[in-house]
C-alpha cells in the first residue's frame, strides 16, 4: 500500500469515526426523558400560561366540590 493509498484510508477513518461521533451523541440525546427533551418550550407563550391557569382553576374547583360532599 502506497503512502497516498494509507493517506486516502485514514481521511475515510477519520470520517467515519465523525460519522459515529455524531450518532452518539444522538442517541445520548435520545436517552434522556421526553419531558426533559422539551423543557422550555413553551417559555414566555401567553397560550401555554392561559392553559395552565385554566388546568389549576379546574382542580381547585374539583377540590372544592369534593371538600364539600357530606360525609
Amino acid at each position: 500500500m502506497s503512502q497516498t493509498e494509507v493517506e486516502r484510508e485514514i481521511d475515510h477513518l477519520k470520517t467515519d469515526i465523525g460519522l459515529l461521533k455524531k450518532k452518539v451523541e444522538k442517541l445520548e440525546k435520545d436517552e434522556l426523558p421526553w419531558w426533559k427533551q422539551i423543557v422550555g418550550t413553551f417559555a414566555d407563550d401567553p397560550a401555554h400560561e392561559e392553559a395552565m391557569s385554566l388546568g389549576r382553576e379546574y382542580r381547585r374547583d374539583q377540590r372544592e366540590d369534593y371538600d364539600d360532599r357530606p360525609v
